[in-house]
């Protein structure tokens, strides 16, 4: 089956992990032991299991993961809530991202049940009977659920996102017909939770010079715009062994886009494009 978007998928995966033996070829202050434990409240009926990844720079221990058990008749339906309530009201040392609660802003990505998601849209009802919570995938951790973006924001800065026109500005608004318009639905509504970049095997193997899915996708939503003006500029940089061409057609990034969006489209899109201006 060719996967078009993450709505054709489960939310939850078969495999959490991929099938090697833990602790395979990591170094022993990387090996994740197992932390606290905390139970209901006495009286709780409807009790959900969280494994919690925890992990403190400012202490000189490895990373553990902690179990938070919450009772679900006290806590709002989506795993942002549970986070929220495990935070507020059981230990408030535990570290995430957050802000909008509507999937708009992409703070709350992370791994929930071994697949890269925004916590405050994925239901708790959708999640595995012990719902496991990990940091995004192959990136550097902060602290607990906050993972290191400095980079990724770095290559998203490569590529120039705002419109770039040589000719005067007019008086209004550029305009655009509907049917130009279109052409940039399902690539403006990405909104950088990279939820796809790492979960992109091309990019763990490449990061350091392949751009990844998510900001591709947003290279190719300005090149798609009829109101833009550096075409050719885009494309030179674009045009590259690593940057665009170490994209192997995976497909992970479009399986895992909480939005829906199709990465692997776009950056399709835009190889063809360079091929097309060499005619």
């Amino acid at each position: 089956m060719i996967i078009r978007s993450s709505d054709q998928l489960p939310s939850i995966t078969v495999l959490k992990r991929f099938p090697v033996p833990r602790h395979f070829k990591v170094s022993p202050e990387s090996r994740i032991e197992r932390g606290k434990m905390w139970l209901a409240p006495a009286g709780a009926t409807r009790v959900k299991r969280f494994e919690i990844y925890r992990y403190d720079p400012d202490l000189d221990k490895n990373p553990r993961i902690d179990t938070f058990e919450v009772d679900l008749d006290t806590c709002g339906p989506m795993v942002l809530d549970a986070l929220i309530k495990i935070k507020n009201e059981i230990d408030s040392t535990l570290t995430f991202r957050r802000s909008c609660r509507e999937g708009v802003c992409g703070s709350c990505s992370m791994n929930i049940d071994g697949t890269n998601w925004l916590a405050c849209t994925r239901f708790i009802a959708a999640t595995a009977e012990s719902v496991t919570i990990y940091p995004l995938n192959h990136l550097a951790v902060i602290k607990d659920l906050v993972a290191d973006l400095t980079h990724l924001y770095s290559q998203y800065t490569a590529i120039k996102p705002w419109l770039q026109s040589s000719s005067p500005e007019p008086d209004r608004e550029r305009l655009q017909s509907p049917r130009e318009r279109s052409q940039i639905d399902g690539f403006y509504e990405c909104i950088l939770c990279f939820c796809c970049t790492s979960g992109c095997p091309s990019h763990w193997w490449n990061g350091d010079r392949f751009l990844g899915p998510a900001v591709l996708l947003q290279a190719w939503r300005w090149l798609a715009d009829s109101r833009d003006e550096a075409t050719g500029e885009r494309l030179d940089n674009l045009e590259d062994p690593f940057r665009l061409y170490r994209c192997h057609t995976i497909l992970n990034c479009t399986r895992t886009c909480p939005k829906g969006l199709n990465p692997g489209k776009a950056i399709g899109a835009i190889k063809k494009m360079i091929f097309q201006r060499k005619l």
